[in-house]
């Protein structure tokens, strides 16, 4: 049962990186017990465990079953991200524990970092902007890229809100989209395709920007990319687990497919060397929200999810697994 007004203490725990906004963000009625990864978690006082309330996860550690079990009275998980694969929604769900996560404050920022990661990769900005630092330019021009959105057709794997986000950029940019999703999406009106593989051999470019998770890991698997075609582009702004990385490194070395912009990866922070390597790759650290206008929104959005919690009322942003009821 949440607390009620602002004088009961509330134990919560900090789990993973330091924020400021979140360190910072909590009312003095909260005692906070910050701890950065599992090795640190491991030497929390089990007294201490037994009275945490409120978890915020503060970046992509995995909270589990086996995580949660520790904390008898835990009522909430306050979680960063609009994904929570990281957290086990079935388990909190079977033992009443409210799942939060930061959906919106990040869908255009997200949106904007898919567009760039296209063209960046299609029009080969990377490798241009290497070539001019390597004095290149001064005896010979660039040679013309042989990709371009101008001829293009994009299947997006996933219509949610980031989806349809990329979705309008790219309608702005007079390039067709179609989507691939489990069910078609309510009030979006481009062609729905059930069968992933039928999407990918008509068109040339997919967006992955899908939950991750058992049911979509290595979704964009040899199959799907060899339907894509040797034009094809793959862009992947969702999870690492959704493409089988192995697979799409094969298909970039034999012609598969053209090219690929990644923002995330199997093994974060770990990226295979094989894809460093790659001059048709085009490779970013996992930032697709990373501004400092947007993360701040989002590490608040945790905080907020807390205290109007142990405040009496609703979180904004609970999971659809775990609803919250009678609040």
């Amino acid at each position: 049962m949440a607390a009620n007004g602002s004088r009961e203490k509330v134990d919560v725990l900090v789990y993973g990186p330091s924020k400021p906004v979140i360190d910072n963000g909590f009312p003095a009625n909260f005692v906070l017990h910050k701890f950065e990864n599992h090795r640190d978690l491991s030497r929390l006082a089990p007294e201490i465990a037994g009275r945490i309330r409120g978890i915020a996860v503060t970046g992509l550690v995995s909270t589990d079953g086996a995580t949660l079990s520790r904390f008898p009275k835990v009522e909430i998980v306050s979680s960063f991200g609009v994904g929570y694969d990281h957290v086990d929604a079935k388990y909190a769900a079977e033992h009443n524990i409210i799942v939060a996560n930061t959906p919106d404050v990040l869908t255009e920022e997200v949106a904007d970092t898919a567009l760039g990661l296209l063209i960046a990769t299609v029009r080969e900005f990377i490798k241009a902007d290497r070539y001019l630092r390597a004095g290149h330019w001064t005896t010979k021009g660039f040679p013309l890229s042989p990709g371009s959105l101008r001829d293009r057709k994009v299947g997006m794997v996933g219509m949610g809100r980031i989806g349809q986000a990329i979705a309008r950029r790219l309608d702005a940019s007079l390039v067709p989209v179609v989507y691939h999703s489990r069910n078609p999406a309510k009030g979006v009106t481009y062609k729905h395709y059930p069968n992933l593989i039928e999407m990918a051999t008509d068109v040339d470019t997919l967006i992955a920007i899908t939950p991750g998770g058992p049911s979509t890991a290595k979704m964009i698997n040899a199959e799907v990319l060899k339907a894509l075609g040797p034009r094809g582009v793959f862009i992947n702004v969702a999870r690492g687990s959704v493409a089988d990385e192995d697979a799409l490194i094969a298909a970039l070395k034999d012609g598969t497919i053209m090219a690929a912009g990644l923002d995330v990866f199997a093994n974060e922070p770990e990226v295979p060397d094989a894809l460093k390597a790659m001059q048709n790759v085009v490779l970013l650290p996992h930032i697709a929200s990373a501004s400092v206008t947007t993360r701040n929104a989002m590490d608040q959005l945790v905080v907020d999810n807390l205290k109007l919690w142990f405040s009496g009322k609703a979180p904004l942003t609970p999971i659809a697994e775990t609803p919250v009821k009678g609040r």
